[in-house]
Order: structure tokens, then sequence, then C-alpha cells
């Protein structure tokens, strides 16, 4: 069986590696550099699992830049191009979507979509009415940033967006490539399966939202955040999971989720999610307010990723910090290795962390690490108490 899989971002990549242990697999991605170091069998992203995977497992996986290449004689396209969020519409960008479905019904129409990308509730049923003979399934990802094949290898559940006899085949098709044999499979209504994505990351968004908040409170008063923590999740209904304070949530995913799911909401009564939205820029403005009182001179930024073991700082709430700092007439310089430019945003990027550390009078890190504690001592401020993420 021949899959074409649209974008090798860490949706894509992951999904391109898991399929092509069983199947003929073409990833097709637009950015040359890419297509040729998934062809030397090197990860274009870090992530542990895909780079061990790509450079040791027999995969029957190719990338071009060519969608005639990718997509004539496939019988399943895989979508997993990026769905940014357009405040101006206050919709997700769909149009990366959108071409790969009019290229795939031009070259290949026989072939069967799916659609991994993240969408708004009700995209799908609109693209069938667009397309009657066409067949489009959604079946959201559920991954973490630089754990995506892991994540994919042993999942927690697969959903797909359809009840009939091809969500069925897809569902297996992921299945026969996980590691985990005894996965939850679901099979709904697309437009359920949009809604299960965009609920499942609001709720993680609120959850981290409800210990930034925690976190602020017991600052504000003087309390030991930690103690507070430990004695809120000894309730076997809370847990002591996902309960690490940070500067907001960000990342590539739940703060345009949330902001879309608040905007399909509509006049459907509500108060929670614009809370949750409303909640990050609670804590950045604060973050920023307990930083600026400490009056700095220079404000180092350690990082600009949202997590550990990740080389993406797209939507990092660091950023948000870091823009309050500068609007506030802070100067502030920027250490990260993922960065190959002397600036950032108005800020100068460090090379040299040792320099770096010595020209900042406070250095920000949304997460510590054991070798930044060493050199820096003191001057670091973070709100992460369990170092990790």
């Amino acid at each position: 069986m021949k899959i074409a899989i649209a974008g090798t971002g860490y949706v894509g990549l992951s999904n391109a590696v898991v399929l092509a242990q069983n199947h003929e697999v073409v990833a097709l991605d637009i950015n040359p550099a890419k297509v040729e170091l998934i062809n030397q069998r090197q990860s274009p992203i870090v992530d542990t699992e895909l780079t061990d995977y790509l450079a040791t497992n027999n995969l029957d996986l190719r990338a071009t830049t060519d969608p005639a290449q990718a997509y004539t004689g496939a019988d399943w396209v895989v979508i997993a191009t990026p769905t940014d969020y357009d405040t101006e519409t206050n919709f997700f960008d769909t149009s990366s979507v959108e071409a790969v479905l009019a290229d795939v019904l031009d070259i290949n129409p026989r072939a069967a979509v799916v659609i991994k990308s993240t969408i708004p509730v009700g995209y799908t049923e609109r693209l069938r009415e667009q397309h009657p003979g066409a067949t489009v399934i959604f079946s959201p990802e559920f991954l973490r940033e630089g754990r995506a094949l892991h994540d994919n290898l042993h999942p927690s559940r697969i959903i797909v967006g359809d009840t009939g006899e091809r969500g069925r085949q897809f569902a297996d098709l992921l299945l026969e490539g996980a590691l985990d044999k005894d996965v939850p499979v679901l099979l709904t209504g697309s437009t359920e399966a949009e809604a299960i994505k965009l609920f499942a990351n609001t709720y993680l968004a609120m959850r981290v939202a409800y210990f930034n908040e925690l976190d602020t409170y017991a600052v504000t008063r003087g309390l030991d955040t930690r103690q507070i923590i430990e004695g809120v999740g000894l309730d076997p209904r809370i847990g002591s999971h996902y309960n690490n304070p940070s500067f907001g949530y960000g990342g590539y995913c739940l703060p345009k989720d949330t902001r879309q799911l608040l905007a399909n909401y509509g006049d459907v009564p509500q108060t929670l999610i614009t809370a949750i939205v409303d909640a990050n820029t609670t804590r950045m403005d604060f973050i920023t307010t307990d930083i600026v009182s400490r009056h700095p001179r220079q404000v180092g930024i350690y990082r600009l990723i949202m997590k550990a073991g990740s080389d993406n700082f797209r939507a990092s709430s660091i950023q948000g910090v870091m823009s309050r700092l500068q609007a506030q007439g802070i100067e502030v310089a920027v250490y990260e290795p993922a960065l190959d430019e002397d600036s950032f945003q108005g800020c100068r990027v460090y090379q040299d962390l040792q320099e770096f550390v010595t020209a900042s009078d406070i250095i920000i890190a949304n997460r510590r690490d054991d070798h930044l504690q060493e050199l820096a001592g003191d001057k670091v401020y973070s709100r992460d108490i369990y170092q990790r993420d």
C-alpha cells in the first residue's frame, strides 16, 4: 500500500515513520533541505526516537518536493500541514490543507484523504459538502513536541472521525505501526473528532493555567508553592501530574487551539473557555511585573523553547514575557543555541553562555537546567519547581 504524507513537521514525520514500517510512504514538503535530510535518514527536527528510527530502522520511506510523485498511486494521503491561528479572522488558517486537497483531487481523486492538521469544529463536513465525490476524514493527533514518534508508537488513544469502513481501515493502519496493541480506538463523527482535539488541548491549557494561578497566589502571599501543589495533588481525582508552574502555556498547539475553541463557541453560553484564554495573559503580566520589581538593567532570556528536548519556540510563553519587558524599556538579551542569527526581535543573541550570564542582571528560564544553575546561581529567575515539563 502506498501512503503519501503532506508536511514533515512533528505530526507528519512521526506518522510517516510509523506507517513506513509496513507500507510504502512518500513524504512531501516544500522545503528541499528537509527533504534531503529525510532521504539521508536524518531527522530535521529534534526528537530522540525519530532520529533513532530514521537512522537504524528498515523503513520504506522517501521524501520529495513534487506533489505528483507523492500523490500518484497513493491509497491514502495524510495532510499534516501547519494551520496557524489567524487573529484577524478568529479562525485557523486552513489554506495549506485546502491546497493539498486540491492537488490530490487533481492528481489522484481516488485516494482517501486524512486530515491530521488541527482544524475548526465542523470543517471536515464543509469540505465533504464542497467535494461530494472525495473521501475526507479527520483524525486528531495527540503528540508532545520532542516525543512525537514515542507518542505514535505508544498512543494513549486512536481517534478517527469516520464511523464507516474507511475509518476502521485507517485506525488499523495506525494500530499496525504502534508498539502497543491494546490501544483504545474510537471511531466518531468528523465534527465530534474535531471537538475532541480542541477540548482536550483546552483542558490541558486549563490545568496549566490553574497551577500557574496557584503559584501566583503563593508568590504574592509569601507561601511555598511546592507544598501547596503536593497537598492538592494527593487527591487522586487531581493527581500529581501536569502541575509544574511555568510562565504560561505556549508552544504550537495550546494557545491557538484554545482561541479556536473560544471562537467556535460563538453564541453558546460559556465563561470558562474565555477565562482559560485570558488566564495566560494574566500570568505573563504577573511574571513581568515580578521581574521588573527587581530593577534589572539587562534581562537574559535563557532558551526560547517551551520545553526540554525540543527545538521549537513558536508561541513560547517566554516570548510573551520578553515582549512585555521590552515594552517596559528594559534591555533584553537571548541565549538560544537553536538560533543562527545575531539578533531576535530586537534583542541581542549570545552564542557564548558564559558571556551571556556575565552580561545579564537576571536570567529568566521557563525551564531550569543544572548547567545554567551551576553557572548563574542566584541570577536565575524561574517558576519551574520540578524541573520537568
